[in-house]
């Protein structure tokens, strides 16, 4: 799957109406096809006997406006509970995290749910007559709306349950890493990309009348273009990047006309937001903003920059003997795409500097990040990631330094710092 459909698939699902919207219609079908239904044998012969609704008119009347009125007012409260939580997710974990709420399935259906009965019920309340207008009562119909609002107490007792747990901010951490577990599988290799040769200077400049952060990069038809065409395409953006308005973005060797400014236009999908797709820093941003606002002094909550610190250490584990994209695209040998791309000093830069800054004060959260640091160099065998690894541990320590006032937990942390893989000795066993 290429990374523009991709980014499309992944806007669907931000589109919190969707899930809702199709249950509705769902609904309204539904209603449709039982009263059709009605009268058939074999559709009636699916219900024990008895389960069957076998009231009069002004009964189905008001069965059905119950069923409509009480499922459209839970639907505004249930609509309330996830405006509630979004708001409270906001304020402690931060608004980039809104995204994994509005992407919850379970928040989308059980709304969409409520919804999609009520205008099932509004579509069977419509048909059913009194004598005077013909007299039918459409009792599969009926039948199926007391299922429904069975199924809508259901949903809103897991409903509660699932936004309780939703907000808890262990389990928006795990969801996190799980997203960024999946970019590290999705966009790392198996095996390196041959060296990257330098890339070429001059030609055309290619620059884009309008604005926006780089959603996805289609880099397999700017590259096959591009071997077409026998130019090189030497871009100066990456997805996660936000674009301005007339500043080049590329630069085509050599100069292709206007084709050359059309087509990187084509690849390059532009929008109002930062999208996962193809940015492998999105995760961790997310991650690492979790982390900065629990070491806030608002908050205070260094149990929880520690769960960040544990989850980016999984994450680099996972890393190991894993490859990450080389900087340049070949086709027959040659390369005709070069393009920014997210390397390891760059990967761990944003995992651990903002965590390190703001937790300078906090001998906890220092000794947690050489703990964590040594874990993935007993993992890692690579001598320049294990140095890239040792860097932000020295780095740590110089922190601790400047930072801490406390004479034994700076002890703790320059022992920790000392007993490091490859150090004077063995680890220490935690404080």
């Amino acid at each position: 799957m290429n990374g523009t459909l991709r980014e499309r698939l992944e806007a669907l699902g931000e589109a919190f109406w969707l899930r809702p919207g199709m249950l509705v219609l769902a609904g309204v079908l539904l209603g449709e096809g039982v009263v059709r239904a009605e009268g058939t044998e074999w559709l009636r012969s699916i219900l024990p006997e008895g389960w069957i609704y076998a009231g009069g008119e002004a009964g189905a009347r008001s069965l059905l406006s119950a069923v409509a009125a009480s499922t459209i007012g839970v639907a505004g409260t249930v609509f309330s509970i996830t405006v509630a939580a979004l708001t409270l997710a906001s304020g402690q974990m931060g608004p980039r995290l809104l995204r994994n709420f509005v992407r919850d399935g379970g928040n989308q259906a059980a709304l969409g749910i409520f919804l999609g009965t009520f205008a099932y019920a509004l579509v069977v309340l419509r048909t059913v007559r009194s004598t005077e207008e013909g007299a039918f009562v459409p009792h599969l119909g009926v039948t199926g709306a007391l299922l429904l609002a069975l199924v809508c107490v259901a949903m809103l007792v897991w409903f509660v349950h699932h936004v309780a747990s939703g907000i808890n901010v262990e389990t928006v951490i795990a969801l996190v890493h799980n997203d960024l577990c999946a970019a590290l599988a999705r966009l790392s290799l198996d095996r390196p990309d041959p060296p990257a040769p330098p890339p070429p200077t001059g030609g055309q400049v290619v620059a884009l009348p309008e604005g926006g952060y780089l959603r996805a990069l289609d880099e397999a038809a700017l590259a096959d273009w591009a071997a077409e065409a026998g130019v090189a395409v030497v871009l100066h953006v990456r997805p996660g990047d936000h674009v301005f308005r007339g500043v080049p973005v590329a630069q085509v060797v050599p100069d292709a006309g206007g084709d050359a400014v059309e087509r990187v236009r084509e690849a390059l999908t532009l929008g109002p937001r930062q999208a996962a797709a193809q940015d492998l820093e999105f995760a961790v941003r997310q991650l690492v903003e979790v982390g900065v606002r629990a070491l806030s002094s608002g908050i205070n909550d260094p149990f929880t920059a520690m769960a960040v610190l544990d989850h980016l250490g999984d994450a680099l584990c996972r890393l190991c003997g894993r490859h990450l994209a080389g900087a340049a695209v070949l086709r027959d040998g040659r390369a005709v795409l070069f393009r920014r791309v997210t390397d390891y000093d760059g990967l761990l830069d944003a995992m651990f500097h903002l965590v390190r800054q703001s937790g300078t004060g906090s001998a906890a959260v220092l000794i947690h990040l050489l703990d964590v640091l040594a874990a993935v160099l007993t993992a890692e065998d690579n001598p320049g990631r294990r140095a890239a690894l040792l860097r932000h541990a020295n780095l740590a320590l110089a922190a601790g330094r400047e930072g801490l006032r406390d004479r034994a937990a700076l002890a703790a942390l320059e022992a920790r710092h000392a007993a490091l893989p490859g150090g004077s000795g063995p680890l220490p066993s935690p404080s």
